[in-house]
């Protein structure tokens, strides 16, 4: 069951983004709050929590905002597929989008093992750093 819609403070709570970040994805459109609270408040739902997850789970891999936007384009457009209905979609728009999303998965898979390998370089320094000075004279 969805919760209930919720302030941009709340938001910027659960997703650990700031105030500034939330509004500067609004205004380039990746996040549009989805309700309104009754004196003209923006108001997001879970929806658009998650949508905002993805944006900042896409941001630390080097994913520009337009990637981004794409991204989510083709979630929202499968996320839509109704057969059946006027909003299903032709098979080979759905391959497509499949193969958008898929690229994107194996992109992002990539770009965390590059992260994990300049993490484990990382380690390896700091951990030399420690070892010369566990072995220097006081």
């Amino acid at each position: 069951m969805a919760g209930e819609p919720m302030q941009i403070g709340e938001v910027a709570a659960r997703t650990e983004l700031s105030l500034r970040t939330i509004r500067q994805y609004e205004d380039s459109g990746l996040v549009v709050p989805s309700a309104a609270s009754p004196g003209g408040f923006p108001l997001y739902t879970d929806e658009d929590v998650s949508r905002l997850m993805v944006v900042r789970r896409m941001k630390p891999l080097g994913f520009t905002l337009d990637e981004t936007r794409e991204l989510l384009t083709a979630m929202d457009r499968l996320a839509a597929d109704r057969p059946g209905t006027d909003t299903e979609l032709a098979p080979d728009e759905r391959a497509a989008l499949v193969s958008r999303v898929r690229r994107y998965e194996q992109a992002a898979a990539e770009r965390v093992a590059e992260l994990r390998a300049q993490l484990t370089r990382a380690e390896e320094f700091a951990q030399s750093l420690r070892t010369r000075l566990t072995a220097a004279p006081a």
